[in-house]
Parts: structure tokens; C-alpha cells; sequence
């Protein structure tokens, strides 16, 4: 039987001529599409290929009546509406590693054209101007680059670096010392690294807690004539607080190629400053790199078409069909669960122990391991996770990952329990799936609960005294986030106890400093699945 396949974005030559010989598939590309043009066509079709362009809605993939694969030829996926792919049983893959050189590489061309001026210089000549004096620039020879995020594309800038005889320091709280060490990279606190870096280049994800990671606050932490480069994620720098640090001399200048609004603002204040360069989100744009993705989508398009074979999938791991509706429920809930424990753990992922209890023990667990790795890893690293890089990324960090079996169930028939070891200590949590295939953590550390692993929760370490409940409540309350569950348990009475608030909307940085004030409260901490 042929497989009809669509590719909706512009796609290199290569990688359609790949599909075109591909015996058994049969290749229509159409570009250009609106959603109401796409929903029309889609139901004929039984793969997606894709770039950014193109973004695939729940009512698309409703509209979807034989689509089976969607592929991304590139690393992110946000532009897909992977929840109700998976719930549809469409596999999601893209193409983790055929950008991430190119993306290095132009960080560090930025890095070099805000150092020289080159972007200005160049202004300036083709104005008719010789303003030498005007563009006097910076030697990157023996400075300090402080790298926040050494993942797949920050430990490429790490060797760029080196090459260029720099001495590099990285902030990463999820990464071993060991790992740094191989890399040449020293160690050091996010503090630590702003108030030492001569040049800051950011390669870190974006999630609640990296949002605005380098704010005002940071700026005033910074030695003065520090450089900015961000060709990660725009958002995770406050870029009118960069303008402002720019403007009082703290900032000499900066290189972005990501914005927190794409395309950027008219009235973005960087836009009428000499002293930034920007560049619009090219971090992937090379011929080579445009090249490599649409190859290796292709690739792996034919080889789920005539091989069954899946790779780089994001939704789900390489096993076959009939294994995969055993343990599908259980892979969402070993993602959550590892999603879960690490944001709500601090320092450094040293290891990882995941324990198969009860009826568990009988089926496949190597698709469910690589759940929890991916679950793991993909709250606080730069690069794309998906269930066949997982653990080849937690290696590469020095992570170590074991698993084992007991028949030990209690009052469950099977039940996942995962021990995250950081350079803080130990933390646990065990997890079952519910009726309706439901996810839902059983128990955290020593406390039992029954929290349903979905959409943000707040998580409080607090003492066991009268007035916290009524304090927290009361906060969201004022501050206008709507509580939709309150999970409350403690081990002893008067002891420790925790509350797990799940919220409709996600509080601020701000609103999560002012609950840590709140009486007898230890630690609070921002989920989000």
C-alpha cells in the first residue's frame, strides 16, 4: 500500500528527492498553505513533513483521518500540537542534531561582530562615512565567557572558545562536576559567573524558572562592560532591562538573535541602540544545516514507512505497535514523574534510579526508563530530547541511570518509583497510573499524596503548624491565580508537611519570592507539565 505524504514547508532538494525514490511513498509538496487550506487536504495524507511555517492545530490533526507520522525538519517542535498528536496516536519527529553546530557557530559570530563593531562599521562605510576612530573594538584573547547551559550547542561554543584561547566558565546547575571538567569548563554558581564574565552567551531553555533568568537584578550583579549574546530562547533575557543596563554603562553592548516577540517589536528598546546587533532568529540558517535536517527527515520518514522503524520521535520510543499500547500509559507517566522530581529538586543531576514495581515487572521497561530520562533532562537543558537521545544526552553529563524490578506493589497493582540523586541529596517520588490511563504521583519523598501530574502546580516544603494553609490561599487569592486542587500531607505531626497546589495560571518570579516569606514555609517551587 503507498503512503501519500505531504510536505507543507519549503524543504531542501535533497531530502525530497530522498522521499520521491523511495519505493511504496508517494510525495506531494504544497507550500504556502492557510490552516483552512491545510485542514481540506490533510485527511488524504498519511505523513507531514514540516518547518516552522506550518503549524499543526488540534483541529488540524482532528481533520487528520490517516495521518500516522509528522516530521520536523529542525529541532523545535512548538509549532505542533504534540498532546493531541499523542492522543490520536501520531508519532511526532524531528531532527535534534542537524542545526546544532550551525546554531554554535553563529553565537560565536555574533560574539565576534559585537566585539569589533562590524555590523556598525559596516553601516557606517556604506553611509559614505571613515569613522576609524568611532569603532574601536575588544580582544577575546585571555577573557572570561561565561556560558549558561553547556548542553549539545553550549559545549560546541565551550570549544570555539578555547580556540580562540578564552578561559570559560559555565552555569549549569544540571550537570556534574566531572562532565564540566572533560569539557575544560570550570564550574561555577549563575552569581558567580555574572560578576566574572567578560562576554555572557546563553544557551539555556526557557521555562518558568530561566524566564527573565537574566533581569535587572542580574545586570546589577555584572561587571561593568560585560557583553550579552542570546541565540537560545528570547525571554529568558528581560530585554528592557537590557536596554536600560546598556544605556548606564553596565552593558557595553549586546548580540540577540531570539526575541521574546517574533518578529520584534516595533518599540523594542534595542531596536535604537547603536550597541546592539540583531540578527533575525538565524541560527539555523545555514545552507549545510537546512541540507542536513531535510535529509535526515526524510530518512527517517522511509524507514518508518517501509520499515515501521521509529526515530527521534518525541511522543514516543522505538518499540513495535503492539508493545507500545502495554506501555503507553506508563510513558507518559515516567515522563511526568521525571519532569516532576526534577524541577523540584536543586543542584546537580547526578543520577538516576527508576524501580519497576508489582505487574510493571513484566512488561518491556526500556521504553519507560527513557521516559523518565527525557523527563528528566528536558526541564532544564538547551537541546531537543526525545526518547532516543535521552540517554545518550544523560551520559554525556555524567549521569548515571539504573533500573531494577521488585514484586513489592502495595496497595497497587503496579506502581514506578524514581530516586533522582543531585549534589544536594536524595529525592523520590512513586507514581500509578489511574483509571482512565490517568497519571497521578502517589507519594514524594516521605509524604503520600494523590496528585494528578498535569498543567502547574506550586509545591511547598513548610513546618506543620496552623496558618499556612490559610496564608497560601489567601496569597493567590489577592493575586488573582485561581487554586484548582490543594494535595496537603505531612509524615509527622508538627514535623515537615507539604502542600501541592495545582493553579490555572503560573505565578511570577515575583509572586514565588514573596510565598518563601510566608511563615513556617522552607521552600517553594514551580512545576509545570
Amino acid at each position: 500500500m503507498t503512503a501519500k505524504v505531504l510536505v507543507s514547508d519549503k524543504l531542501s532538494e535533497a531530502g525530497v528527492k530522498i522521499l520521491q525514490d523511495a519505493e511504496g511513498i508517494e510525495v506531494c509538496v504544497k507550500t504556502g498553505m492557510t490552516p483552512d487550506e491545510l485542514i481540506k487536504v490533510i485527511p488524504d495524507y498519511d505523513g507531514l513533513v514540516i518547518r516552522s511555517a506550518t503549524k499543526v492545530t488540534k483541529d488540524i490533526l482532528n481533520a487528520a483521518k490517516n495521518l500516522k507520522v509528522i516530521g520536523r525538519a529542525g529541532i523545535g517542535v512548538d509549532n505542533v500540537d504534540t498532546k493531541t498528536a499523542s492522543a490520536k496516536g501520531v508519532v511526532v519527529m524531528n531532527t535534534p542534531g542537524g542545526n546544532t553546530t550551525t546554531t554554535a557557530e553563529h553565537a560565536v559570530a555574533m560574539m565576534m561582530a559585537l566585539s569589533r563593531k562590524i555590523p556598525q562599521a559596516t553601516a557606517s562605510i556604506k553611509a559614505g562615512k571613515w569613522e576609524k576612530s568611532k569603532f574601536m573594538g575588544s580582544e577575546h584573547y585571555k577573557k572570561t565567557l561565561g556560558v549558561i547551559g553547556i548542553g549539545r550547542i553550549g559545549s560546541i561554543v565551550v570549544k570555539r572558545a578555547h580556540g580562540l584561547e578564552m578561559k570559560v566558565i559555565a552555569a549549569d546547575p544540571f550537570i556534574s562536576q566531572e562532565a564540566a571538567e572533560n569539557m575544560g569548563v570550570e564550574l561555577v554558581t549563575l552569581d558567580d559567573l555574572l560578576a566574572r564574565a567578560d562576554y555572557i552567551s546563553v544557551h539555556s531553555p526557557l521555562t518558568p524558572e530561566t524566564r527573565h533568568l537574566v533581569n535587572s537584578d542580574a545586570f546589577k550583579k555584572m561587571k561593568k562592560g560585560v557583553r550579552i549574546i542570546n541565540c537560545a530562547r528570547g525571554g529568558i533575557i528581560d530585554e528592557h532591562a537590557l536596554a536600560d543596563a546598556i544605556k548606564e554603562g553596565i552593558v557595553a553592548g549586546a548580540a540577540l538573535d531570539v526575541f521574546e516577540s517574533e518578529p520584534i517589536d516595533k518599540d523594542n528598546p534595542l531596536l535604537a541602540l547603536d550597541e546592539v546587533v540583531l540578527t533575525p532568529h538565524l541560527g539555523a540558517s545555514t545552507s549545510e544545516a537546512q541540507v542536513n535536517v531535510a535529509i535526515a527527515v526524510a530518512e527517517q520518514f522511509v524507514d518508518f514507512f517501509t520499515s515501521g522503524i521509529i526515530q527521534n520521535a518525541v511522543n514516543v520510543p522505538s518499540v513495535d505497535p503492539e508493545q507500545l499500547s502495554l506501555v503507553r500509559p506508563y510513558l507518559e507517566l515516567g515522563e511526568k514523574m521525571g519532569a516532576f522530581l526534577s524541577q523540584t529538586s536543586k543542584g546537580g543531576v547526578k543520577e538516576i534510579k527508576i524501580t519497576y514495581m508489582g505487574e510493571l515487572g513484566d512488561i518491556d521497561q526500556r521504553p519507560v526508563t527513557q521516559s523518565v530520562i527525557k523527563g528528566v533532562l528536558e526541564s532544564f537543558i538547551e537541546e531537543s530530547v526525545n526518547f532516543v537521545n535521552a540517554p545518550y544526552i544523560a551520559e554525556s553529563r555524567g549521569i548515571v541511570v539504573s533500573s531494577g524490578a521488585t514484586s513489592v506493589k502495595r496497595n497497587f497493582k503496579s506502581l514506578l518509583g524514581v530516586e533522582l540523586t543531585t549534589d544536594t541529596g536524595k529525592h523520590y517520588a512513586e507514581g500509578a497510573v489511574f483509571v482512565g490511563d490517568q497519571p497521578r504521583l502517589v507519594q514524594l519523598d516521605d509524604f503520600l499524596v494523590e496528585v494528578h501530574l498535569d498543567g502547574s502546580m506550586l509545591v511547598f516544603t513548610n513546618e506543620d503548624k496552623p496558618g499556612v494553609i490559610g496564608a497560601i490561599g489567601t496569597y493567590l487569592g489577592d493575586h488573582g491565580i485561581n487554586v484548582a486542587s490543594f494535595e496537603l500531607a505531612r509524615a509527622t505531626e508538627g514535623g515537615l508537611a507539604t502542600a501541592i497546589v495545582s493553579v490555572d495560571e503560573i505565578p511570577s518570579a515575583n509572586d514565588i519570592a514573596e510565598m518563601k516569606k510566608i511563615k513556617n514555609i522552607r521552600e517553594v517551587r514551580l512545576v509545570t507539565l
